[in-house]
């Protein structure tokens, strides 16, 4: 496993600061890999100065026959009364075209969608009413989901995967600065402290955690967050945690949402 052999790797002439690439592969109708979501947040928030984020999609890919079309009459049946288990990792790609931070909101909404509104994110319209919510063009979405660009795309992370040994969702995948060294792989899920002593061992020195940033930023930058998960990030108990939280909710700065007896917190 070597990631010089992977061809998708971007212009390596492009040097970065970040000692560490870390690759996670997911399946966004893995339910796991919706848990794990947390840990991922949360480590962008305390160590991302370490480490460059790169998502990969681990989705077998159908065999269909796609055309680079707007939704139509195709064998009696509209486009958007379709379904399919590819279409969510499809919908993500097709949302990264229009950026990779709309990428990542894409399979945030998704996850959301999916494991906690029980909504078909297999179903065509429900992929394109989740495009809508984000404010993504939704012209330009659908163009995208059905050209062979995104298929392509697509392709690029089942052949990183490949060539990176990866069989199951969720992984995670180090590589230090050292090109010749071997990836780490872990696979599966685990706690916390398992992915810091990682980056640690990876760094070679004692990391360091960013200071975490106003509820106000951490709402920028994540758009729903669970009371658990905002205690974690301030290493504060939930109770301290949800009076914070119930301050911003009196100046009208975030709302509280319970979906399916979750309690979560969105900006306004």
């Amino acid at each position: 496993m070597n990631r010089r052999t992977f061809a998708e790797v971007e212009q390596q002439a492009i040097a970065h600061p970040r000692p560490i690439e870390l690759y996670v592969f997911l399946d966004p109708l893995c339910k796991d890999c919706w848990s794990l979501q947390p840990i991922l947040r949360r480590l962008q928030v305390e160590y991302e100065r370490y480490f460059t984020l790169r998502i990969g999609l681990l989705t077998s890919l159908p065999k269909m026959n796609y055309k680079a079309l707007p939704p139509c009459e195709e064998e009696g049946k509209s486009a958007f009364e379709k379904e399919h288990p590819a279409f969510p990792s499809i919908a993500i790609k097709a949302a990264e075209f229009q950026g990779k931070r709309a990428g990542f909101r894409f399979l945030t909404k998704l996850f959301e969608y999916s494991f906690l509104k029980s909504r078909n994110v297999k179903s065509f319209s429900v992929l394109v009413e989740i495009a809508e919510k984000l404010n993504l063009d939704k012209q330009e979405f659908i163009s995208d989901f059905f050209s062979r660009n995104v298929l392509q795309s697509l392709q690029v992370d089942l052949h990183m995967a490949k060539e990176m040994e990866v069989i199951q969702s969720p992984t995670f995948v180090f590589f230090n600065e050292n090109i010749e060294d071997e990836g780490l792989m872990v696979d599966g899920s685990y706690s916390y402290e398992i992915y810091e002593q990682i980056l640690e061992e990876l760094t070679g020195s004692p990391i360091i955690r960013d200071r975490a940033p106003s509820l106000e930023e951490l709402f920028k930058r994540f758009e729903m967050l669970a009371t658990s998960e905002i205690a974690s990030i301030y290493g504060v108990p939930e109770k301290e945690s949800e009076r914070e939280l119930k301050k911003l909710l009196l100046k009208q700065e975030v709302e509280r949402v319970l979906i399916n007896d979750n309690v979560l917190w969105r900006k306004r």
